[in-house]
């Protein structure tokens, strides 16, 4: 047994004992020590100077009185008054010094050319997430050798667009670029193949090399990684992906309700593998899942960004998704288990109060345990029916394992009809499977779920539709619309011309 393997499994259990005294540490204080931080150090630049930032730290209460003076800013406002200014080179904006990289977002919603600032601060804290999260191994029952294995990490490009004065891309691609010297022996597919730009040609490049990788972790949107694996299994005529790597392990995942996908997975595999959740936004790296058997992820608290939550209800967002003028806003003291929050974060990157888009709810208030619920436009209400993702996810799952079938894409839409309000759900499923039987199944499920669903669905709510289609057939549209790889992600609530293209798109393809 090789001798690193051996340091490395000797360092994580070291790391668990200390895992236990950090967690001694009090969550709302390491909070309190983060906003300090962030604030005393952004008290000079621009935008510090502009809402006395100076002012606040020497206060009583600082918390409350940057909750006063700050607004709450979505990705429109934010860049209209502030980030446009980074973007055409100017220093100490929102965060001291020039901003060198920008993150694309992956545009499931909202504008699709969002740029969001990386400052060198934010790629420090989330390497130390990214450490973090590897040292939460600890808790795993994991050889030592495994340490000594491959991680293929399929993301964005590495060869980012330059810009006037920054370069822009895939935040998966950003981050690769700063791996350090001492990950580059572990990190696959390398250099090279990391750089290409074209999403097939960098899967071709894959397949031929991963005969000669031996891989123990995977990191990707689980989407494109099962398409990966598919084609190597395709490629080399194997019965599962365990007969190239049989050292896999781990695969590890984030940006979308894994549950889906998993049947697909399990499929691929011919033993057994842990699947670890995170929580890496283009804003920062938000949360982890730091012990085995867990289906929530733990907060990261004390690392670059301090948190705010806005309950997702009525009073606090319009039927479009939108924050009301007299939203409530609390801090980590305030909130409650089993609540779905709005997350708003100020981070090291230079986002104050940003509302990052995504909902997610408390599981374990000692522990700061949240999974992640939806999204704040991805939201269903034309008749007060108040539908979110999590129960669209829970209804696909229910209605999928009842058919024992594998739905691993889907995307919903409501629409008026002559006065008629009702939905049309798009379901990606590759199995024989009868669209109605499902259809009453799915609108069961969701009964199940939600009660307003169901009080509408006897009386404003009067038509439910569904159309089943193959899944390479959402994969299709979002090559089309240039989205394909990385961290994209198809969005689960289509309106307005998103809809109206994806109709076409399906229409075209089925003519």
């Amino acid at each position: 047994m090789a001798f690193i393997g051996k340091a490395i499994k000797r360092a994580l259990t070291l790391q668990k004992t200390l895992n236990i005294v950090r967690r001694r540490q009090s969550p709302v204080k390491k909070q309190e020590k983060t906003f300090l931080k962030l604030i005393k150090k952004a008290q000079d630049t621009a935008f510090g100077e502009h809402f006395g930032f100076s002012e606040i730290l020497d206060s009583n209460n600082p918390i409350a009185l940057f909750q006063s003076r700050v607004p709450v800013y979505d990705y429109d406002s934010i860049h209209r008054d502030w980030w446009f200014r980074m973007l055409e080179g100017e220093e100490d904006v929102t965060w001291p010094g020039k901003v060198q990289y920008f993150a694309l977002s992956s545009g499931t919603s909202g504008a699709p050319s969002k740029k969001i600032p990386v400052t060198q601060a934010m790629i420090r804290s989330m390497r130390r997430t990214s450490v973090r999260q590897i040292l939460s191994l600890a808790y795993y029952d994991l050889p030592p050798e495994l340490f000594e294995k491959g991680i293929f990490m399929l993301g964005g490009s590495t060869d980012l667009q330059k810009r006037s004065s920054y370069y822009e891309g895939d935040l998966s691609g950003i981050n690769a670029t700063q791996i350090p010297f001492w990950f580059q022996a572990h990190y696959k597919p390398g250099k090279k193949i990391a750089r290409e730009r074209d999403w097939e040609s960098k899967l071709e490049e894959i397949v031929l090399a991963a005969k000669d990788w031996d891989i123990g972790i995977i990191v990707g949107v689980p989407a494109w990684i099962q398409i990966v694996i598919e084609r190597i299994i395709k490629h080399y005529n194997l019965k599962t992906i365990h007969d190239l790597w049989p050292n896999l392990m781990i695969y590890v995942h984030g940006g979308v309700f894994f549950e889906p996908y998993k049947k697909g997975f399990d499929n691929l595999l011919s033993k057994p593998i842990h699947y670890i959740e995170t929580y890496l936004a283009s804003e920062g790296f938000i949360a982890l899942q730091s012990d085995n058997g867990k289906t929530s992820m733990e907060m990261v608290l004390n690392n670059g960004i301090f948190y705010e939550f806005i309950p997702f209800n009525e009073a606090n967002f319009n039927s479009d998704g939108s924050l009301s003028s007299s939203a409530q806003v609390l801090t980590l003291d305030e909130v409650k288990e089993g609540v779905d929050y709005a997350l708003l974060l100020s981070t090291c990157a230079g986002a104050w109060r940003y509302m990052i888009g995504d909902t997610i709810r408390f599981t374990n208030l000692d522990a700061c345990e949240i999974i992640i619920t939806g999204r704040t436009k991805h939201y269903l209400s034309i008749c007060g029916e108040h539908m979110s993702v999590d129960n669209m996810n829970h209804g696909i799952l229910k209605a999928a394992e009842h058919f024992g079938v594998a739905i691993p894409e889907f995307c919903v839409a409501g629409f008026i009809d002559d006065k008629v309000f009702g939905h049309k759900w798009f379901i990606g499923c590759d199995q024989e499977i009868d669209a109605e039987e499902f259809r009453v199944r799915l609108d069961e499920a969701i009964k199940d779920l939600n009660d307003d669903y169901k009080v509408e669905r006897r009386s404003a709510l009067k038509e439910m539709k569904l159309e089943v289609l193959p899944v390479d057939l959402f994969y299709d549209w979002m090559r089309k619309m240039g989205k394909e790889g990385g961290q994209n992600k198809f969005p689960r609530v289509l309106k307005k011309e998103q809809l109206a293209d994806w109709e076409e798109f399906v229409k075209s393809v089925n003519a």
